[in-house]
């Protein structure tokens, strides 16, 4: 292994340490189990979990939740596991992006997510960002499948220090994809 692939690696494995990711989700996409309909639970935009309009304080079931979760081609969320499918109510995106580093060479731009995601920005990862009705920037990544983490202020504000401006477009550069942030 290079070390420039030594260094990548290492920034890679201290994310998901300090995350606490143990194990990748598990093989939703590949179960098709019969609808269930909906049972009261729903993700709020600030990545709050309720049930029946109580909130899931309890955080190893958030985010055993969060590794069943799928987004389906109909567009709606659901909890999935091999024998059933449930409806979630999502307001904006399943997680959010609360924290963003930077590989040492400057390569690649990892996002950790309120769930303990690690996601490498990238190809596979895209970041965009969509302007509301206010004018002000709600920038997303890609974590899996079709499921995307709103990118918090904070970690936002990381990328636009991270940027370059070419052309009149602010944009940042991950795994040799580039995505932009805003014009200016």
């Amino acid at each position: 292994m290079s070390g420039e692939s030594q260094s990548f690696a290492a920034f890679i494995a201290g994310l998901q340490r300090a995350a606490g990711e143990k194990r990748p989700p598990p093989p939703v996409h590949l179960w098709n189990p019969a609808y269930c309909g909906a049972a009261g639970f729903e993700i709020l935009a600030d990545g709050t979990w309720k049930h029946e309009g109580v909130r899931i304080t309890r955080e190893p079931m958030v985010r055993l939740f969060a590794s069943i979760l799928r987004k389906d081609g109909d567009g709606m969320t659901y909890l999935v596991t091999p024998g059933e499918k449930i409806r979630v109510d999502v307001e904006d995106a399943p997680f959010v992006a609360v924290r963003a580093d930077r590989s040492v060479d400057g390569q690649a731009i990892a996002f950790t997510t309120n769930v303990g995601d690690v996601v490498i920005a990238g190809p596979d990862n895209p970041i965009r960002v969509e302007i509301d009705a206010a004018g002000a920037p709600r920038p997303y990544v890609l974590v899996r499948g079709r499921l995307e983490a709103r990118i918090l202020r904070p970690p936002f504000y990381e990328l636009v220090g991270w940027a370059e401006t070419r052309d009149g477009v602010l944009s940042v550069e991950s795994q040799g994809a580039r995505f932009e942030l805003g014009r200016t």
